[in-house]
């Protein structure tokens, strides 16, 4: 599937991950080519470009390790960190101006927090009763991310801190997915086995802000738009991608219904208005 992209030199790259193979096009005026391949010896999870350097990216693998790739380069991997104990689901490069750091989250119940350019990680956090399947950094609030789990709960973290910063038992039901509205500070989805996808208000966690309901499988991935603060996507093992705005009576936007297997990923361009990769 389709996830992250960087604009430069009025081109627009992207990554496609794979069993074990990281594949990054290029989008310009002659439609998409391949610009660079890199094989790995398990299965790539997650991906993550850098906030400041175009070429660099770091993948998660079904192996424990963290992988940084340098597109402009035709080797292997600049660097590996193996550290966690079971296979990393995710991974996400903080976006806050001025720092430099990148959180991976791990079937181990752990989430790592890592400066790519040291060789080891800088803190665990512990806390999960499950398998992690998301971490994402706050777009808004420096050092603070959230996790999803198979345990039921989001959790919001302060690196700063050595304890988890608010619990939120958010579904009755795995989570498989969150992520962190481009304009409210305080505003996060969940999307869970329950085939919900709920809003949460940091301000006051006992109810869901919003429900919203339509998927008939688990919803594997939820985004926020970068342009509208109400609109978000979601995609479901129902092979479904569906389009929402939350602030609207009958939430349902659109189902798209052009995939024949399991829909794993998305994401939505921060450049072109309703592009959306899945």
């Amino acid at each position: 599937y389709w996830h992250g992209g960087i604009n430069c030199d009025n081109l627009f790259y992207f990554v496609v991950l794979g069993c074990g193979t990281l594949v990054v096009l290029e989008q310009n005026e002659a439609g998409i080519v391949l610009l660079r391949s890199f094989d790995w010896n398990d299965g790539l999870f997650d991906v993550t470009w850098s906030e400041n350097n175009e070429h660099v990216l770091i993948t998660s693998s079904g192996d424990g390790s963290l992988q940084i790739w340098d597109t402009a380069k035709t080797t292997g991997p600049l660097q590996v960190y193996k550290e966690h104990t079971q296979e990393v689901y995710s991974v996400d490069w903080s976006q806050t101006r001025g720092e430099h750091l990148v959180v991976s989250g791990s079937w181990d119940q752990t989430a790592k927090l890592w400066d790519p350019a040291v060789g080891k990680s800088l803190c665990t956090f512990k806390g999960h009763e499950g398998v992690i399947y998301s971490t994402i950094w706050s777009p808004h609030i420096p050092g603070c991310f959230a996790s999803a789990s198979g345990d039921q709960t989001l959790r919001i973290w302060d690196v700063k801190a050595p304890g988890v910063k608010l619990v939120i038992p958010a579904h009755h039901a795995e989570i498989l997915s969150c992520d962190w509205c481009k304009y409210d500070e305080n505003l996060l989805v969940t999307g869970a086995v329950d085939c919900s996808l709920k809003g949460w208000d940091l301000r006051n966690v006992r109810q869901p802000v919003f429900v919203l309901l339509g998927h008939t499988y688990a919803i594997r991935r939820a985004k926020f738009s970068p342009f509208h603060a109400t609109l978000l996507a979601s995609c479901s093992y129902d092979f479904t991608v569906r389009f929402w705005d939350f602030s609207k009576p009958n939430p349902l936007l659109e189902t798209v219904e052009h995939h024949t297997e399991f829909t794993c990923g998305l994401d939505l361009s921060l450049h072109n208005c309703g592009q959306v990769r899945d």
